[in-house]
C-alpha cells in the first residue's frame, strides 16, 4: 500500500493460513490488505478456512464473511483466483479441478513469473511428516496451538488499548523453540528438494506460518506466511520480482480502517 492509501497493483499475490473460523484469525488485517491491493492472479495457498477447528468450536465474525465476499468479488471482476487446499481445509480436495464462484480449486499449480521463472505452488502439508503419518498428533498439537492463539488475541487487545503495535507471542515462542526451528529447516529443505526434482526454479508454499524467501541450492524457496501470527503475503511485481509484504508492520493504519 502506498503511503497515501492508494491501491497497489501486483501481477500475482499469494496468501495462506488465514484460518477463518478461529479467534486467532486476523481477518481485519486481511480485509485491509485486500482493499488496498489488486492483482492479475490471486493464489489462496491452503488453510483459508479452518475446518479442523470448526468441528470442535468456532469463532466466525462478520469480518470472516467479508473476507470471503471480497475474494469472490475480485474473482467476478476478473482476478484469476486459484484455491489450493491445505490440511485444515482438506475437505475441498474432494472438489479438485472444479470452479466454485469463479475460483478454481487445484491440488497444486505451476506459476510462471513475468521474467519466465517457474514456481511450484503447493500448500506443503504433504511434506510435514506429523500431518501425513500421525494426523491425531497434529490435531492435538493444533488444539494447543489454538489455545496459545486465544491467549495471544487477548494479549494484543491490551497492547492495542495501550497504544502498542501488534506482537505475536506464538511466533516468538516458535522461534525460540529449538525443535521448531529444526523442523522448519527440514520442511524448507524438503520443499526445495521436491522443486528441484520437478525442474522448476522455485517453490511457493504456506503451512508452517513462517514467511521466508531464500535460495536453497538452485531453488528459490518462498513461504507466504500467514494471517494469524505474522500477517504476511508474497507478491509478484509487474517485472516478475518477488517480495514478502509484512502487513502487520502497518497495523495501526489498517486497524482503524
Amino acid at each position: 500500500m502506498n503511503a497515501d492509501g492508494h491501491v497497489t497493483h501486483y501481477r500475482a499475490i499469494w496468501i495462506s493460513d488465514v484460518h477463518l473460523g478461529t479467534k486467532g484469525c486476523q481477518s481485519e488485517f486481511l480485509l485491509d490488505f485486500l482493499r488496498y491491493t489488486e492483482s492479475e492472479y490471486l493464489y489462496l495457498v491452503g488453510d483459508i478456512i479452518d475446518l479442523w477447528r470448526m468441528k470442535r468450536s468456532w469463532s466466525w465474525r462478520q469480518s470472516h464473511n467479508d473476507v470471503i465476499q471480497k475474494v469472490l468479488r475480485k474473482a467476478r471482476k476478473g482476478t484469476k483466483v486459484m484455491f489450493i487446499p491445505g490440511n485444515h481445509d482438506e475437505m475441498f480436495r474432494d472438489f479438485l479441478n472444479v470452479n466454485f464462484g469463479q475460483i478454481e480449486i487445484r491440488p497444486e499449480h505451476i506459476h510462471v513469473t513475468k521474467d519466465g521463472r517457474r514456481f511450484l505452488v503447493i500448500h506443503g502439508d504433504e511434506f510435514d511428516a506429523v500431518v501425513t503419518y500421525a494426523k491425531w498428533l497434529a490435531i492435538l498439537g493444533d488444539w494447543g496451538y489454538n489455545t496459545l492463539l486465544s491467549i495471544n488475541t487477548g494479549f494484543n487487545e491490551v497492547r492495542r488499548r495501550l497504544g502498542y503495535p501488534y506482537w505475536s507471542l506464538s511466533a516468538y515462542l516458535k522461534q525460540k523453540a529449538k525443535r521448531a526451528v529444526e523442523f522448519i529447516g527440514r520442511f524448507e529443505t524438503a520443499l526445495a528438494t521436491e522443486a528441484a526434482k520437478r525442474g522448476v526454479d522455485g517453490v511457493i508454499c504456506g503451512h508452517i506460518h513462517k514467511a521466508e524467501m531464500r535460495q536453497i541450492g538452485d531453488v528459490l524457496y518462498c513461504n507466504d506466511g500467514d494471517w494469524v501470527e505474522s500477517c504476511t503475503a508474497l507478491v509478484e511485481h509487474m517485472d516478475g520480482q518477488l517480495e514478502i509484504l509484512h502487513w502487520a508492520d502497518v497495523r495501526q493504519l489498517s486497524f482503524a480502517v
